[in-house]
């Protein structure tokens, strides 16, 4: 029996040493040293050095001078990445549909001289509740209300949201987007 036993352990150790310890190890110091940015979890700084967020989870922005971004369907705390999942409710789901109500009246009451459709990611989340960017659509329908806020032209204020449109990705999958941290970053270092 001690013969059976000694080399089980044996590989054991050796296989947890390789498969838990050698090959993440290996694995970690590749994505350092080639994908630095992503494997720090794509951090986004502010001016001072200080990191604000991250370009992969959403944040809640409720204030008239920022972009607002999409729904979040964490709670009860927005864009908790720690309950990243969708509401799993139906098109057709009441609570769904008094959900997009409120978020529509919402919208309307923060900027209700804007008679223009709301666009749909305005007032729907995305399957994992944590979605950091928004359509053009979407964009274009809060400008008048930031640019109000903010004492901006809406043509300069046009301007710095189209610089941060990021394409399709691959150009082809997707469709173009604005990451809605860094527009709003943005935002802050043009106007201050």
């Amino acid at each position: 029996m001690l013969n059976y036993f000694k080399p089980a352990a044996m590989l054991l150790l050796l296989l947890t040493l390789l498969t838990g310890v050698i090959y993440p190890l290996v694995v970690t110091a590749f994505a350092h040293t080639f994908y630095a940015d992503k494997a720090n979890g794509s951090l986004i700084y502010d001016t001072k050095g200080q990191a604000v967020g991250s370009a992969l989870i959403g944040q809640s922005f409720n204030q008239p001078q920022y972009f607002g971004g999409r729904a979040s369907a964490t709670s009860p705390y927005p864009y908790n990445a720690g309950a990243s999942s969708g509401s799993n409710l139906g098109a057709t789901n009441p609570v769904l549909i008094d959900a997009v109500n409120a978020r529509v009246k919402t919208l309307q009451a923060a900027d209700s001289a804007n008679k223009s459709p709301i666009p749909v990611d305005l007032v729907t989340a995305s399957g994992s509740g944590l979605d950091p960017h928004i359509s053009l659509a979407a964009a274009e329908y809060q400008i008048k209300r930031v640019a109000k806020a903010r004492q901006l032209d809406e043509s300069k204020l046009r301007e710095l949201v189209n610089a941060q449109i990021e394409t399709r990705q691959w150009f082809m999958l997707g469709e173009p987007r604005i990451n809605v941290l860094q527009l709003n970053l943005g935002l802050d270092q043009a106007t201050h």
